[in-house]
């Protein structure tokens, strides 16, 4: 179905001197339908929720560039070639080639990293243009990550940092940066594409990683198990993004994405009811989650400190 959407525009158009302006959406998506259907579904029922149905009063445009970034330009320019409302993305790779395509069609990014460092915006309060969505600090996220792993393992000293080589908002000099600080050797793995990752970790094995960070990239969210039963074959601790650790991971830190993807329907009622997207702040996750996978703990034969497990929002087991 989600797939079947676009075909449903003509007679929907056509519809539309009958049942009042049926709004246009397009939706930008930097991999798969099926990489991101949690969150695909959570945006549509904040859409419902506020009184739009699909094949009523709204049609969605689908667009995905299947993980090759690439592709996403073309995209974005045919989607504002469709003359669409507003576009709807994700991550800095989709709502950059957005931005790239149009400065007059309006763009909610679901979210970003940091939309200030990587350009999108210049100010989160008052964004102006055509700009605006939720963000988060990916640098500060991902420190906290290495934390984490320093606190449940004192001894670490090689950590490895998995990132997608093609996405500009990938955090390398901030990571660089914090591991110095906790005193960590980090070791760059730059992957830009599912069929790297088995290189990627076959290259940790022969450097002697003793723990792995993951950034939150859609690509890498989207193939979180691959990498997840990589980093467990190799009984490697993991820390990364909350479907990591739902896939298989040691340890999640991050925010709960399905949920701001459903906050980004509010930011579309306001622009489609006439708000300029200008003036709408950009706005900031304030809970973050820490998930512990003792499932995982035990397949690789780690003992998870008790004050970790005691701060943990979640426990798998």
């Amino acid at each position: 179905m989600l797939l079947g959407l676009g075909a449903l525009a003509t007679p929907l158009a056509a519809l539309a001197q009958h049942q009042g302006k049926i709004a246009r959406i397009g939706f930008l998506g930097p991999t798969s339908a099926a990489g991101i259907a949690a969150r695909l579904e959570e945006f549509r029922a904040g859409l419902r929720e506020l009184g739009y149905v699909e094949g009523k009063n709204i049609v969605i445009e689908y667009r995905w560039a299947e993980g090759s970034y690439d592709r996403l330009p073309k995209l974005a320019a045919e989607l504002v070639r469709l003359k669409v409302d507003l576009i709807v993305t994700h991550a800095a790779p989709g709502a950059r080639a957005a931005k790239q395509a149009t400065t007059t069609v309006p763009i909610v990014f679901a979210p970003v990293g940091d939309a200030v460092a990587v350009g999108l915006v210049s100010n989160l309060a008052r964004p102006g243009g055509n700009l605006t969505g939720l963000s988060f600090f990916t640098p500060e996220l991902n420190a906290k990550r290495l934390e984490l792993l320093k606190g449940a393992f004192p001894q670490l000293r090689r950590v490895g940092f998995l990132f997608n080589s093609n996405n500009p908002g990938a955090p390398v000099k901030e990571m660089e940066a914090a591991a110095a600080s906790l005193k960590l050797v980090l070791q760059l793995f730059g992957v830009r594409g599912p069929g790297e990752l088995e290189s990627a970790f076959a290259a940790m094995s022969k450097l002697r990683i003793e723990a792995v960070a993951i950034v939150d990239d859609p690509m890498l969210i989207a193939h979180a198990r691959s990498a997840a039963d990589m980093a467990v074959k190799q009984r490697l601790p993991s820390i990364g993004f909350i479907e990591m650790a739902e896939a298989g991971g040691l340890f999640a830190y991050g925010v709960n994405l399905p949920a701001l993807a459903r906050r980004a329907a509010v930011y579309v009622d306001k622009i489609l009811k006439g708000t300029n997207p200008g003036d709408l702040p950009v706005e900031q996750p304030t809970k973050f989650e820490l998930i512990v996978n003792l499932k995982t703990a035990k397949a690789i034969g780690l003992t998870i400190p008790q004050n970790l497990l005691f701060r943990a929002d979640r426990v798998i087991e």
